[in-house]
């Protein structure tokens, strides 16, 4: 009878604990789990620094004498470390602990800056050594993005998802774009582009502790390696087999990439949504990144601060559709929200070739940023969601690499566009195109039958980690219930005999 009222404590206990994790905003509940809580830590960390090193960089090169030759060529260090190992890293993401890629990652981080740090403050550094260090950094960024992609699904489960995506959505344009920014311009004004670069390695120390306070979590998928995942969402989508044939390390790695490949090429769903987002930034990100200032300093008389402000609207409102879909249930039409989000939110780009108002260019940066983020959200999610978890560090690593990509050459041509043509006619195909190419994209890859064939909305029940201890095991709850039924069944008979005595 007293492990009955135990029983009976524990399940109200449990009751009240569900109604406590509803009554805690979407957007913040995965914040309630201690490993989430460290990796969130580690990401903001990791973005602060990111964002410290950027415009440390910029007046770095300028303390030394430097100008947009050196610039370039500390820039252009980095993207090619990115290129060379986002797909790889999207492999060993597949092979390797992900806690174990970030580790190193941030401890490499921190090293590295660090070097560069003490060079300046000890003046002698020079721009070859810069270069060295935005390489490394290059390296590293492409180990990260599949890393961290494959690692959340193994911290929260998957009603929780969403709402992460649209943390890190959140996070990263307030503290790349305006919060590490803010530090590091504070930082230089008082004191030296040195001191700046400092900070920034030591975030990278704090991103390394936080990384190892994480519980050790397996590789997800890892049973792939003997050809049986146990997983039944989206293998189901196309059949990739395992190859289990032993090979040398490096010659895996390649296969796994090829593998990884092939998976995107099966996968109506995926591969149709890569190749409109291939076309989506090749489209808008040139326009937006080199021609936008050019509309703002010839077309509306502005100078530093509107461009500043037009960045800073298309960050705020990246941060807001983040938060706001990371608020909501994940669509029951995912993929065709998702697309049709990016296709329309392209639209208002095309106002920056029909007006000369600022505060109109503001507002529709605003609308681009919040519909592009708030896309991103869900696709994040869908990935981690829908991809096996043997394939996840692959695929992410496609994704960043598509980016990587096209973003160059979307920046080549829009220069020689907007001067052949015109930037009001540059800007109307950028707003216009999109759209087309996303409705094509959505019938061409049957994602309107997919998503129904497939639905995400049906998740289990939220757990509360911190009360997990206090729940029994099957043996405990099986003994209890007998003890419930036995005394129920004392309670029934002492009510007959009650009965019989009384007639």
């Amino acid at each position: 009878m007293s492990r009955s009222i135990h029983f009976r404590s524990i399940r109200s206990k449990h009751t009240r604990s569900e109604e406590k994790i509803m009554s805690t905003p979407r957007a913040l509940r995965p914040l309630r789990n201690p490993a989430y809580r460290w990796l969130a830590a580690a990401l903001v960390a990791s973005m602060v620094g990111s964002g410290i090193w950027m415009v440390a960089l910029v007046w770095q090169i300028v303390a030394i004498g430097g100008g947009a030759a050196e610039l370039s060529l500390v820039a252009g260090a980095s993207a090619v470390g990115m290129l060379l190992t986002t797909l790889l890293g999207g492999a060993l993401a597949d092979r390797i602990p992900q806690k174990r890629i970030l580790l190193v990652v941030e401890v490499v981080r921190a090293a590295s800056v660090g070097v560069v740090a003490l060079l300046s403050l000890t003046g002698g550094l020079a721009a070859w050594q810069l270069a060295a260090v935005a390489f490394v950094g290059g390296v590293m960024a492409g180990l990260y993005y599949p890393a961290y992609s494959a690692l959340l699904p193994s911290v929260l489960p998957e009603d929780e998802l969403l709402a992460a995506n649209g943390f890190e959505g959140m996070a990263r344009p307030i503290l790349m774009q305006a919060g590490g920014p803010a530090l590091a311009s504070g930082l230089i004004a008082i004191s030296s582009p040195g001191a700046a670069l400092a900070v920034a390695a030591l975030t990278g120390v704090v991103a390394a502790v936080c990384i190892l306070r994480l519980p050790e979590t397996s590789v997800r998928g890892a049973e792939a390696s003997t050809g049986d995942t146990g997983y039944t969402g989206a293998a189901s989508d196309t059949d990739v087999a395992v190859d289990t044939a032993p090979r040398h390390p490096a010659l895996a790695l390649l296969v796994d990439v090829r593998d990884g490949f092939t998976y995107m090429v099966r996968t109506p769903w995926l591969f149709g949504t890569l190749v409109f987002a291939s076309l989506l930034i090749l489209l808008i990100m040139g326009p937006f990144e080199v021609l936008v200032p050019f509309v703002i300093k010839d077309v509306a008389g502005g100078g530093p601060d509107d461009h500043a402000l037009i960045l800073a609207a298309f960050g705020i409102g990246g941060a807001a559709g983040s938060m706001a879909v990371a608020s909501l249930e994940l669509p029951k039409r995912y993929l065709t929200v998702m697309n049709l989000l990016w296709a329309f939110g392209c639209l208002p780009l095309a106002v920056f070739g029909l007006t000369d108002q600022i505060w109109v260019m503001a507002i529709a940066a605003f609308l681009v940023g919040a519909a592009f983020n708030g896309g991103v959200v869900i696709w994040g999610t869908l990935l981690q969601r829908r991809v096996p978890p043997h394939m996840l560090g692959r695929v992410s690593s496609l994704d960043f690499f598509v980016s990587l990509a096209f973003m160059p050459v979307s920046m080549a041509f829009a220069g020689p566009a907007g001067e052949a043509v015109g930037l009001p006619t540059v800007f109307l195909i950028a707003g216009a195109a999109p759209l087309l190419i996303g409705v094509v994209a959505i019938f061409a890859a049957r994602m309107r039958r997919d998503e129904i064939a497939h639905p995400l909305d049906a998740v289990d029940e939220p757990t509360d980690v911190a009360d997990t201890a206090d729940v029994p095991d099957a043996a405990a709850v099986a003994e209890i219930t007998s003890d419930d039924t036995d005394a129920a069944e004392l309670s029934r008979s002492s009510a007959r005999e009650f009965a019989a005595s009384v007639a």
